[in-house]
């Protein structure tokens, strides 16, 4: 379960770090035209783009660098409850928004963050 565990985490890490990077380095309207997916900026300023950017990257280094250094290791299940807000607050959005089609998918990371958290609370804690 361990491993099964790492390896959700760093998917996660990954994915998240990807998009976050890419909300800091793009202005508004170059991240918007990744594609449709992407529309929810659109509801946004510039500045809370960034903010929501920033968030996900702290909850990257918050699943993976507790664990890996043995440093205060709850932060990784505690940071997995938090990414869990962000991603209920962009099914909100997509919800608002109409955008059904993109639902689904925040649904999964919502879904895989709640299994990651329970796994490190319940399961298998460092």
């Amino acid at each position: 379960m361990n491993i099964t565990l790492w390896i959700i985490a760093a998917f996660i890490a990954v994915a998240f770090t990807a998009g976050a990077s890419s909300q800091i380095l793009m202005t508004k309207e170059t991240y918007r035209s990744l594609g449709a997916s992407q529309h929810w900026v659109d509801d946004f300023e510039p500045g809370q783009i960034t903010t929501i950017a920033v968030i996900k990257l702290l909850g990257c280094a918050g699943l993976i660098l507790p664990g890996a250094l043995d440093n205060a290791p709850v932060l990784v299940p505690i940071a997995a409850c938090c990414l869990m807000l962000v991603m209920a607050g962009a099914a909100t959005t997509r919800f608002r928004r109409k955008e059904w089609r993109y639902l689904p998918g925040d649904l999964f990371y919502l879904g895989l963050l709640a299994f990651l958290a329970w796994g490190r609370f319940e399961l298998h804690p460092f």
